[in-house]
């Protein structure tokens, strides 16, 4: 791993106080990837096309200048497993693709629209299959394709890439396994939060172990050991703990990821997506991926 601060020791079964459990509640789901007002300026890219990847559900995609390939990211926003709203990570994506990578903000189902795990990665899955659809329809191949996810997003992300061959996505498009996940400050093991998770998995631990552990990325981190991770966290985070990023990256490389951690220095939960904050260091580890040419389904169409 890349960071010194990843070899700290960090116990997976150290729990979050009690007390403040209910103020992380509250907090991450009033913090869905909405605009830092403080540090984005307006977009000046607009998207190239609207996609509608499954009935009421649209990714925005964002496509680079000038080229034939290039590496595609699916943005998921974070809304503490309540919300998913992607607003917020417009100014991201027009930024990576100003940077040569093509990017599609995503809306996908929470739990204020009545739906439970595994729909949201499910949802996650979908979105990436259109994106990579519609970039090849507009003239971009999609050589390398990563989920990106902010906060909640980043969990649901780390499920998609991690466990793919796990779910069973109705989508309009040839489904597309991801080849790399990148997470911006997100609370990985769910074990740690159980009060805060529960909108997403519907009813508490005790009630259904087994679906639980599924649902926690720190338990399907020794799949696709092939796959690389990139982890973002800021340093002033006071909403997710810094250690939910070592803790994961930890488990990662014990199980034989490519593993590289940045903890950003006077980045908080809201600016660490910003694209003054994430664009550099998301274009830069993109494009030094090796690209995938097999992994992307062709001859295929959407229905």
């Amino acid at each position: 791993m890349s960071s010194p601060a990843v070899r700290l020791a960090v116990r997976r079964d150290v729990p979050i106080a009690v007390g403040i459990l209910a103020l992380l509640a509250v907090v991450l789901s009033s913090c869905g990837s909405k605009t830092p007002s403080s540090v984005e300026s307006p977009v000046a890219s607009q998207p190239h096309a609207r996609i509608e990847f499954a009935p009421g559900l649209t990714e925005d995609l964002y496509l680079p200048e000038g080229v034939s390939r290039a590496p595609l990211v699916v943005l998921v926003p974070g809304g503490g497993w309540q919300t998913a709203d992607p607003s917020g990570l417009a100014p991201l994506a027009a930024s990576l693709a100003d940077a040569g990578i093509a990017a599609a903000p995503t809306h996908i189902r929470a739990a204020e629209d009545g739906v439970v795990y595994p729909v949201p990665v499910e949802d996650v899955l979908c979105a990436v299959s259109a994106a990579v659809q519609g970039a090849r329809e507009r003239g971009v191949t999609p050589d390398r394709v990563a989920v990106l996810g902010h906060s909640s997003g980043a969990h649901l992300a780390a499920l998609a890439v991690l466990a793919a061959a796990d779910y069973a996505p109705r989508c309009r498009c040839p489904v597309v396994t991801p080849d790399a996940l990148i997470g911006l400050s997100g609370p990985y093991d769910i074990s740690r939060i159980p009060e805060v998770a529960q909108p997403l998995l519907g009813d508490a631990p005790d009630a259904d172990p087994e679906v639980w552990a599924s649902a926690n990325p720190l338990e399907r981190a020794h799949l696709r050991p092939q796959v690389p991770v990139l982890l973002l966290h800021g340093e002033a985070d006071l909403t997710v703990p810094s250690d939910f990023t070592t803790q994961f990256a930890r488990v990662l490389e014990d199980a034989g990821h490519p593993t590289t951690v940045r903890l950003l220095p006077d980045a908080d939960h809201q600016t660490v997506y910003s694209a003054a904050v994430a664009s550099g260091p998301v274009a830069a580890w993109l494009s030094a991926l090796p690209a995938e040419p097999t992994a992307r389904p062709s001859g295929q169409v959407c229905r």
